[in-house]
């Protein structure tokens, strides 16, 4: 599958938490840092996540703000 975004971020799931109608997942990078993302439940239920699970975090955005303390 060929895919236009371009930030692709190999990781482990570390936990999901499914509520209601959205889950958080917490993804660990190879470098130790983490990503959390919130995600329907039902595409969390299709993907099948688990902690452990392996997976590819997708990031596509059309901004990203920093912020210098």
């Amino acid at each position: 599958m060929k895919l236009s975004i371009r930030n692709q971020l190999q990781g482990t799931v570390a936990q999901v938490e499914v509520g209601g109608v959205m889950a958080v997942v917490k993804v660990t990078l190879s470098g130790g840092d983490q990503v959390v993302a919130s995600i329907t439940k039902d595409a969390a239920e299709d993907l099948g996540l688990e902690t452990g699970s392996a997976v590819t975090v997708l990031v596509k955005s059309t901004e990203v703000s920093l912020a210098v303390e």
